[in-house]
This record gives structure tokens, sequence and C-alpha cells, in this order.
């Protein structure tokens, strides 16, 4: 039980840290649906895990009926992961997230195949993804890097990198733009600068 208090802290402290809007823990405990959706993933995830497949599903379709946001019960997803407004996320059953991970709404952590494989992108840690964005297939986006609103996202992007455009193209990321709470579109259209 402690254990569990902690983590929601943690979450609670993770969105003051993210969200220049969040003004309090209570407030944000009950109006944030990022934070309802991953409380609610950790759950099904865990009855996943052992086996309790159907109830699983049954409560991440729950949530994304009351949130917005779906996401699959066999995701991996770490610690300190933001959602900042949610609505329209997709993250898929293969999908593997690293600890510190933002998403902004619209983004879909997809998959291309109808195989059971792994056919979903896995985020390293401190990665941050712009609304709209798809990052779709068994791609990896390397830790600390960054994708631009709306960018398609096909091929992997190394460690501190920035990906923008249709298809994205990265190209490293300077050491200004590992600013928090900037949109990672700001950033350029992946000409080399």
């Amino acid at each position: 039980m402690h254990s569990l208090w902690k983590m929601i802290r943690e979450d609670l402290a993770n969105a003051r840290d993210h969200d220049p809007a969040a003004r309090g823990d209570l407030e944000n405990a009950i109006v944030y649906s990022g934070l309802h959706a991953i409380w609610a993933h950790r759950v099904s995830h865990w009855l996943w895990c052992r086996g309790v497949k159907a109830p699983a599903r049954i409560l991440s379709q729950f949530t994304r009926f009351l949130t917005g946001i779906e996401i699959h019960p066999g995701a991996q997803i770490g610690r300190r992961f933001f959602i900042d407004h949610g609505m329209g996320i997709v993250i898929g059953e293969t999908t593997e997230i690293g600890d510190g991970v933002m998403l902004y709404h619209g983004v879909t952590l997809g998959g291309q195949v109808l195989t059971q494989t792994k056919r979903h992108p896995t985020l390293g840690d401190n990665v941050t993804i712009g609304a709209g964005a798809k990052i779709l297939g068994p791609i990896t986006i390397g830790a600390g890097s960054a994708v631009g609103a709306n960018a398609v996202v096909t091929k992997d992007v190394p460690p501190d990198h920035i990906a923008v455009g249709i298809p994205a193209k990265s190209r490293p990321r300077k050491p200004d733009e590992k600013l928090k709470l900037v949109d990672p579109d700001c950033y350029g259209h992946g000409e080399n600068k």
C-alpha cells in the first residue's frame, strides 16, 4: 500500500513538473484524464500479466470511454509517464515506453502489420511526442529524443534527435532544444542546422 501512495505522489509531482497549468495535487488527481488513464492502465496491465486478460481489456476499454485515451493492457509503460490533455491517444499492445516520457494529445503509437509479433514502437527514456504525431511499427525512438507535432515516424530515431515532418526526418537535438515545456514542433523541419 505504501508503494501505491508513493507511485501516486510521484505521478502528481510529475504532472506539476510537466504542466504549467497544474495547480494542485487534489485538483489534478480529480481532473487530469492522463493521470486517470495511466492509473487504470497499471491495474489492467497487472491483470494482463497474470493471465486475467478479459477483465484487463474490459477495464482498458471502459477507461477509453471515460478518458478518450486508449492504452492496451499489454503495453509496458515506465515511471513518470505524462499525458498532456490526452484525448485521442492510442497506445498499442506491444508498445514499450521508458521512464520520463511525455505525450501530447492525438498521439498514436501504432502497428503496421496484423501478425502477433512486436509490432508497436519502443520509446526510450525522456522522450517527448508532439500533438498528433504517429509513431508506426516496431521502431525505436531513442532516449532524449523529441517528435514534432503531426510527424509520421516509420523509421528509428537515434537518441537525442528531433524528428519532424511527413515522413519524419531526424537530426541531432541541440542543447537549447532540450528545454521542458516546449513543443517539439518549434525545433524546425528536419533540416540540418
